[in-house]
């Protein structure tokens, strides 16, 4: 197939050479290119067959963005929140040009899971307990908020988005992390008002605990419910007996618990923080509808990055 490049060799060299644009290495955007190029390729041979008038091979209008444009594109608006009248400019083509082409790729990007190791990605819940049981590490889990524009006046459940935390429309994302707190997980997005432990359970959280290999999941209060149900495999803080004048002794034994616990799972919280560097995490101004293959496309070129980083540096 015949493609019209638009933004200059020199230029896309000098954007895939710096990790401050891209979030990536050049190593890492070359592995994408040549994993998730061919995908691409056949999703969209798939749709020109799939339509009931065939053209000539090679016929109709030829792409004005080559794949690799189409990729930077994505991970520049990923990376920086860039809006597509923006890269439209900056890639000298239509904003709908842009828009098609971050449509087509932020869902590969989300299928292909978070990397653990070199070829090794984790794409479900399931597999990241199988990987935490086979490694026989500890996972910490915790649930994130995005924040994300208001549903129209008289939109049907329009309360939902309402966070019972922040008091604001947003979305969560329930996050999986090793006990180092590199990123396993990100799942798909809720509506703010589910409770985490709610979220956990609609994921299949305690039958994967229960069925699964013996694992520990270290977890804050607001999964306090699950070690019940787990058979003790998740670990929450424990629980105040005294909520109004506790005895001397309570306090001794009480405070030092929950500041051991704290301190284990506070790696999920780095790992977080890490995602949110994306500006795309910040808040989002588009659909919601879009929010769950951001937050997977996010982690997994998060994740895919660590792995290249701690490869090449295995001190770190």
């Amino acid at each position: 197939m015949i493609m019209v490049g638009v933004v200059g060799n020199r230029a896309r060299e000098a954007i895939i050479r710096s990790q401050r644009i891209t979030g990536l290495s050049p190593e890492v955007i070359a592995e994408l290119v040549a994993v998730i190029s061919p995908l691409w390729h056949g999703r969209h041979q798939a749709g020109l067959a799939a339509r009931p008038r065939r053209r000539a091979v090679g016929a109709g209008a030829k792409h004005e963005l080559v794949f690799v444009d189409r990729l930077l594109a994505t991970l520049v608006n990923l990376r920086h929140g860039a809006t597509h009248d923006v890269l439209a400019c900056w890639f000298g083509v239509d904003r709908s040009t842009i828009t098609r082409a971050i449509s087509e790729v932020r869902p590969l990007l989300a299928e292909r899971g978070c990397t653990v190791a070199p070829g090794v990605r984790l794409r479900t819940l399931a597999d990241v307990i199988d990987h935490l049981g086979a490694t026989r590490q500890t996972g910490i889990i915790d649930g994130t908020e995005i924040r994300v524009r208001r549903p129209a006046t008289g939109r049907k459940d329009r309360e939902k988005y309402i966070s019972g935390k922040n008091k604001q429309n947003a979305v969560k994302s329930m996050v999986v992390t090793d006990a180092a707190g590199r990123l396993l997980f990100c799942s798909p997005t809720e509506p703010a008002s589910c409770a985490d432990i709610t979220h956990a359970r609609k994921l299949g959280l305690v039958k994967l605990l229960a069925t699964g290999p013996a694992v520990e999941i270290l977890a804050d209060a607001g999964y306090q419910g699950l070690g019940a149900q787990t058979g003790g495999r998740v670990v929450t803080p424990p629980h105040r007996k005294f909520k109004k004048n506790p005895p001397e002794w309570y306090e001794e034994m009480h405070e030092p618990q929950r500041k051991a616990h704290f301190s284990r799972r506070i790696r999920v919280e780095h790992g977080i923080g890490h995602v949110k560097n994306w500006r795309a995490l910040a808040r989002h101004h588009g659909r919601r509808e879009h929010m769950s293959d951001i937050v997977q496309a996010v982690a997994g070129l998060l994740s895919h990055q660590q792995t290249a980083t701690w490869a090449s540096n295995p001190q770190m």
